[in-house]
């Protein structure tokens, strides 16, 4: 038997907004008029721990009203004629609940927490989040997430990952975030792209075998994946 040919698929926002998750650019960066780094930065959650539990808790209970939506369940069926990986800057689980196997968080995970004291005590967290709940050694519990200006522990995985690609998918992202939009570079030299974005933020003479989308997810996504599966008896 043939080995399975690679796919990886770096996802950013734009892969869960049409699930109806709300991300920071929609609102100009803003939240309810606070500045994204009072509310995801280290020293934003120094300044006020419960405006951080908050915001944490309310897209946590957001998270638990929405479902994968066709470009998530899309990227699924990809597995059944090729090894698929995602990559994905989201918090959210959506890639899960629709069914991928194999999903690097770079960027955190909302249904998780862990401990100030240890970062890799790590739990499964649904509900809210609040001053006063403790690890079992009596110390604060902070969202499992990576805030500006904090090492991404993910980031050399991805990059690895990244570079097995026989066919890379990048989908709902600007690739202007760093240091995740860097993964691109990762990929060998004359790896067939694939970008899915509605808005594309990138120059096709950059890369070689670039194949441009300009649709959503929901409308990019099952296309493609159609078109891959075509590809493979």
């Amino acid at each position: 038997m043939l080995e399975k040919q690679k796919i990886v698929v770096l996802t950013g926002a734009g892969m869960s907004a049409e699930s109806g998750l709300k991300t920071f650019r929609d609102a100009n960066g803003l939240w309810e008029g606070h500045d994204v780094m009072e509310v995801a930065s280290p020293q934003g959650f120094a300044r006020n721990p419960e405006l951080v539990l908050e915001f944490y808790n309310q897209r946590r209970r957001q998270l638990l009203q929405v479902n994968p939506n066709e470009g998530h369940k899309a990227l699924v069926e990809l597995e059944a004629k090729y090894d698929v990986s995602i990559v994905t800057q989201n918090v959210d689980n959506l890639h899960e609940q629709a069914g991928s196997k194999h999903v690097v968080h770079l960027h955190g995970e909302l249904f998780k927490v862990r401990s100030m004291a240890n970062e890799n005590h790590i739990m499964e967290w649904k509900k809210d989040l609040v001053l006063g709940d403790l690890d079992e050694d009596g110390h604060q519990l902070r969202p499992h997430i990576v805030w500006f200006g904090e090492m991404v522990p993910m980031l050399e995985t991805a990059a690895y990952i990244t570079q097995q690609a026989n066919i890379l998918i990048i989908i709902g992202t600007s690739m202007q975030v760093y240091p995740a939009a860097s993964l691109i570079h990762y990929a060998s030299s004359g790896t067939p792209i694939y970008f899915v974005d509605p808005k594309p933020n990138v120059n096709p003479s950059d890369f070689n075998n670039l194949t441009i989308l300009s649709k959503t997810a929901v409308e990019g996504v099952p296309s493609l994946v159609s078109e891959l599966l075509g590809n493979v008896s």
